[in-house]
């Protein structure tokens, strides 16, 4: 992923930040936290489902820099 690096030394769980709903899957959404790094809000996070483009308020909940993933969560 490109810009992991960057992602990381500049963000820190709890965070909260504006994220593009990327992509929908069955078990949540991705979500565009940084240029080339994406997170994952899972399903039981949201009470609509969001629409693809869409920008979203979100909480860091995890990084998991071993495996490059980042979960999300709404923030109210």
């Amino acid at each position: 992923m490109s810009g992991w690096p960057d992602f990381v030394s500049a963000h820190a769980q709890g965070a909260v930040l504006a994220a593009t709903v990327v992509e929908i899957v069955p078990f949540g959404a991705f979500l565009e936290v940084a240029p080339g790094v994406h997170g994952l809000l899972h399903k039981t996070e949201w009470s609509t489902e969001p629409q693809i483009g869409a920008t979203l308020t979100v909480r860091i909940l995890d990084i998991d820099n071993e495996k490059q993933r980042v979960a999300l969560a709404h923030a109210e």
